[in-house]
């Protein structure tokens, strides 16, 4: 007989699937019409967190860096093991104060079959100048990153080789976007420039189903709650992940609405792909913040948080079926 968690599961995919393929006429099934789910593979939030450690051991990766340069090919290194391809995509741009650099977007795919494709994305550049530090004399210096970088590359890595043990009922990419962190504080769109590249540079020929940003997700003090352009564009996704979490039990995730951010989700979902963040901006909480200063270290994150989103991701990503996209 099927777990109470893995029909509730069920029901929520589907509708969220089924509404993406047909809003005027979405096909409802019960679950005993549908097939078994297929197992939900583990994640490993100690392995993630190693992937952690490991790209904030090489130095900021602010663009032009040589914490940059090393961190790129371990990247390639480390999809190349597990990825069907691996694509990378170059383009031109500038920093908010007027650097030019060329920026790498990583795409590493995972395919079953013609098709959609969901798409998992994070950033895995560094912010150059830790401009939110309480000290002047650090404002010019580049930020480690552990957390604003490094946490959402960590859970895609892990991910990744998941994938290529187990592979996943949908096609999936996993695309890492360059030069997310390298705009001017208050003005959103100097943000995100490898996803606004990504997203008017569309490969042919792929329908995009929806996206998922991990984006600050490694806190100690781990609470992601409902970023407003999220629900506006994919309120069935975000439905089907705070729901998977509270069936899974994990208090990182809360049901509440938070204010919109401008993040790598919102060129994907200009571009007319339902996309959704994952993050928690209070960070470590309302009164402390570590974003963008030199403060944001390993030492503030750790594994049971990145457990808890890559556990909630798999059980959407495996609780479902091939049949159902």
């Amino acid at each position: 007989m099927r777990s109470l968690k893995s029909v509730v599961l069920l029901v929520v995919l589907t509708s969220l699937l089924s509404c993406n393929k047909n809003k005027e006429a979405p096909q409802r099934e019960t679950a005993s019409q549908s097939s078994p789910s297929p197992p939900v593979p583990k994640f490993d939030g100690e392995n993630a967190f190693k992937y952690l450690q490991k790209q904030v051991s090489f130095g900021p990766r602010n663009p032009g860096s040589a914490g940059y340069q090393r961190c790129l090919s371990f990247l390639q290194t480390e999809f190349r093991k597990f990825a069907d391809t691996l694509i990378l995509q170059r383009f031109p741009f500038r920093t908010a104060r007027g650097e030019f650099y060329r920026g790498t977007n990583i795409t590493a795919q995972f395919r079953r079959h013609d098709g959609p494709v969901i798409l998992l994305t994070a950033h895995w550049d560094t912010r150059p100048w830790a401009d939110q530090d309480t000290d002047p004399k650090n404002h010019d210096k580049p930020i480690p990153g552990a957390n604003d970088g490094a946490s959402g590359v960590a859970l895609l890595l892990e991910m990744a080789r998941i994938f290529s043990v187990n592979p996943p009922p949908f096609n999936i990419d996993i695309v890492l976007f360059d030069a997310e962190d390298a705009g001017e504080t208050g003005k959103s769109e100097s943000f995100a420039l490898g996803s606004q590249f990504f997203a008017s540079n569309l490969p042919d020929g792929i329908q995009y189903r929806f996206a998922i940003n991990f984006d600050m997700i490694g806190d100690k003090n781990l609470e992601i709650r409902r970023e407003a352009n999220s629900d506006a564009s994919a309120p069935a996704l975000m439905d089907a992940v705070f729901s998977t979490a509270k069936i899974l039990g994990f208090p990182q995730f809360i049901d509440e609405r938070i204010a919109g951010i401008y993040d790598d989700h919102m060129p994907l979902n200009n571009a007319h792909i339902p996309a959704i963040d994952l993050i928690d901006f209070n960070y470590p909480d309302e009164s402390n913040k570590y974003w963008h200063t030199m403060q944001d270290t390993p030492d503030k994150c750790s594994p049971e948080s990145l457990h808890a989103v890559g556990t909630v991701i798999l059980h959407l990503l495996y609780g479902q079926g091939t049949e159902r996209l």
